[in-house]
């Protein structure tokens, strides 16, 4: 397992000079056989990289010297293996070391294997440090911490824990294309495990998980990898018959092949600001075999993609922070800033106000976002609706699915957190024009 020993580092490494985890896991050229053991390696490193860090500058006698991020990545990847892995402790460091070596850090070898060895040797003691360490114990920056015990004094712990889990394998059924108890019955055929979510029809779960070439009906457009929680969505959106449908952000396309779906008769327009992210959601769409006009534009601005005509829904899937998703992406709590939220929430306010004028008499414009930090939520659509004139403030109401239950403190949406349900955090807010 060298080779995906190196594919590991290489990623990790990547993703210590600013870069996304699963380009960089995808990008490496590894042996089929040997890239699940790498991704994984690869992704409980950074998910554990609060304690990985904080270890290795009690382990280097000048923590503080520059060093080759490949380096880092190494004993980093190393330690994870030893701590949260099963491999023998033995191997684990030889195999780090013969990794070192064939990825040009012959010099750096014999530094490795002590550190290692060290830790091998005083890893009771050194636990009991990381103890003490607040980011090293959550796995999460200090600022995140602070942010959380300000909107979730209550349930930050609990968010804290439930981030540094493992996230679950949640399915859509494509309805277009089976039902919840024919694709249960094809997936027992397979011999894997899949349990219906309580309140979601189309919504499944499979533990453990299974990469999707394993998923019956997947390749087919049977079956869609999507949260339970963005599944919520389409609950909020309701799209109807002959709708006009704006998807806004609409990349990976996720949500826009559940509304049509769910509605195949509907016209759904999808725009992305990104050229490579428009791609997937037209080869979702095409997996899936589902029609939907898909441009690549900027949904501010108007002049280069709208003509003119209103929608009935407008589904605004707004760029955030994706503090709600760390269980799937834990790259995100590292690579953030602590002023992420503040400056994305004008980008936010921005498609509020920009796209609320497009929205049809009758009709619903809901807003959602993969965060859990309040000023790009419930701060957002409060600020919005404050800001609208007088005129447009009267035409406007605040609508949720039947049955739902909202905080009384947050009238304008739902929180959903990481977690509930053992879902991903995400939040969602729906106004519609009188």
């Amino acid at each position: 397992m060298t080779h995906a020993r190196q594919a590991a580092a290489r990623a990790v490494a990547t993703v210590l000079n600013g870069h996304s985890l699963d380009q960089a896991v995808a990008a490496q050229a590894v042996d089929s056989r040997q890239r699940p053991f790498a991704q994984a390696l690869a992704y409980t490193c950074i998910r554990h990289l609060g304690s990985a860090r904080a270890l290795l500058r009690m382990l280097l006698s000048h923590p503080d010297r520059e060093r080759p991020p490949l380096l880092d990545a190494v004993v980093m990847c190393a330690l994870t293996e030893l701590r949260h892995m099963a491999t023998p402790s033995h191997a684990a460091v030889a195999e780090s070391v013969a990794a070192a070596r064939e990825l040009g850090l012959p010099r750096q070898a014999g530094l490795i294997n002590a550190l290692l060895r060290r830790y091998v040797r005083e890893r009771e003691s050194l636990d009991a440090k990381l103890a003490l360490d607040p980011v090293a114990r959550s796995e999460h920056p200090q600022w995140w911490i602070k942010q959380l015990e300000q909107d979730w004094p209550e349930q930050a712990g609990a968010i804290l824990r439930a981030n540094d889990q493992r996230a679950p394998l949640w399915l859509r059924i494509n309805t277009q294309r089976g039902n919840r108890a024919s694709m249960l019955e094809r997936i027992a055929e397979a011999g894997l495990v899949a349990k219906p979510h309580p309140e979601l029809a189309d919504a499944l779960r499979v533990d453990p998980p299974v990469p999707v070439e394993q998923l019956p009906g997947f390749a087919n457009g049977m079956l869609s990898v999507q949260d339970a929680a963005a599944q919520r969505v389409v609950e909020w959106a309701q799209p109807q018959a002959g709708q006009r449908i704006l998807a806004a952000c609409a990349a990976p396309g996720g949500k826009t092949a559940q509304l049509l779906e769910r509605c195949p008769d509907a016209e759904v327009l999808a725009l992305d600001i990104d050229a490579e992210r428009v791609q997937r959601i037209e080869e979702n769409l095409r997996r899936l075999d589902l029609k939907a006009q898909v441009r690549c534009a900027d949904a501010c601005k108007l002049d280069s993609w709208w003509d003119g005509e209103p929608f009935d829904r407008i589904l605004i899937d707004a760029p955030c922070t994706g503090s709600g998703v760390t269980r799937r992406h834990p790259d995100i709590k590292w690579l953030r800033r602590a002023s992420d939220p503040q400056q994305l929430a004008q980008i936010q306010l921005r498609l509020l106000h920009t796209l609320w004028p497009l929205l049809a008499p009758g009709g619903r414009l809901i807003y959602t976002t993969c965060s859990v930090f309040r000023a790009e939520n419930q701060g957002v659509i409060t600020e919005f609706v404050d800001n609208l004139e007088a005129a447009e403030r009267a035409q406007l109401s605040h609508w949720r699915p039947e049955g739902t239950v909202v905080n009384a403190w947050m009238p304008h949406g739902l929180q959903v957190l990481p977690g509930d349900n053992d879902e991903d955090g995400f939040f969602y807010a729906a106004v519609e024009r009188a």
